[in-house]
């Protein structure tokens, strides 16, 4: 096998570490992309491509982590992470941990841990890597890393629900929430939400968002009622897609052009968070972006 295959069999599993590590699709293939730079430009041939590879993504994505943390302080509104449709990499052994860590709300978690505590967890409990290796990619001891995976595992666990609900049933619950959504039934909707629901919007300061996070049950059906109904006036369609593995959707425009994304958080068998993303920096991945200002424009002219 030459360098170039053993490197492109091992893309997507490079690219599933580093967006785990960063939460950004665009950062995590930069930073495969620049792994490979460095490995096609060495001479050395390593015991393991694996294990060197794995090494370099990692510590390429601390290091943008880093930087990126000092941007997102003067991020406007709420940050999320960036959309994903897919991920190319699979392991039958690891397919609930690889499934949990893609979820929007466990990135959101991984965000309160720092470079190194984040690296550790995603190298430990979703990959399963063994302690050397994590030792090596981290540049710290293995007595060391084991402290960061118990801590880190820690924070993680406190943020987690208690009740998570079992996959059909929130395809399921899913699929009657985009059914109440189009026909615009109000009432519909709210059974479906969770009493302190929160619809949270990041556009960051690019697209069109919400002044504030949205809260309660009614608040939010009414919203989502109305903006879907506006959606519509202009040939717009709410498209329900997996994303980050969960039930969620993109909306498009009438040229199919992406407006933004949501996700649901489904807890206890209620919708607990809507997350919507509307910064265009954060949608090209998924297609050809639509100019949602000029659309909303269009949207209030129908409504006078």
């Amino acid at each position: 096998m030459t360098r170039t295959e053993e490197f492109e069999e091992l893309r997507p599993l490079l690219f599933a570490i580093a967006y785990r590590i960063l939460g950004s699709v665009s950062e995590a293939e930069d930073a495969v992309q620049d792994t490979w730079l460095r490995w096609d430009a060495s001479s050395t041939v390593p015991r393991s491509a694996k294990a060197y590879l794995s090494t370099t993504v990692t510590r390429i994505s601390m290091d943008v982590l880093r930087s990126a943390r000092v941007r997102r302080e003067t991020y406007v509104g709420p940050w999320l992470p960036e959309p994903l449709l897919t991920d190319s990499y699979e392991d039958p052994a690891r397919s609930a941990e690889l499934a949990e860590s893609l979820s929007t709300a466990a990135l959101l978690l991984l965000e309160r841990l720092s470079p190194l505590e984040r690296a550790v967890f995603v190298l430990r409990e979703v990959f399963a890597f063994g302690f050397p290796e994590i030792a090596d990619a981290v540049g710290r001891s293995e007595a060391a890393c084991r402290q960061l995976a118990v801590r880190a595992r820690r924070h993680m666990d406190e943020g987690r629900p208690r009740f998570e609900a079992d996959r059909k049933e929130c395809d399921a619950l899913a699929g009657r929430f985009f059914d109440a959504l189009k026909e615009g039934d109000v009432d519909s909707l709210r059974k479906l939400l969770a009493a302190d629901v929160e619809l949270v919007g990041d556009g960051g300061g690019k697209g069109p968002q919400l002044a504030r996070t949205v809260v309660g049950d009614d608040h939010v059906a009414r919203l989502l009622a109305s903006l879907v109904t506006t959606l519509a006036r202009v040939d717009g369609v709410v498209e329900a897609r997996e994303l980050n593995g969960q039930p969620g959707a993109i909306l498009r425009d009438r040229d199919n052009k992406v407006l933004n994304t949501w996700t649901l958080d489904i807890v206890d068998g209620r919708i607990r968070t809507i997350r919507s993303v509307t910064n265009p920096d954060k949608l090209g991945h998924l297609g050809p972006v639509a100019d949602a200002w000029a659309i909303n424009r269009e949207a209030r002219r129908t409504t006078n």
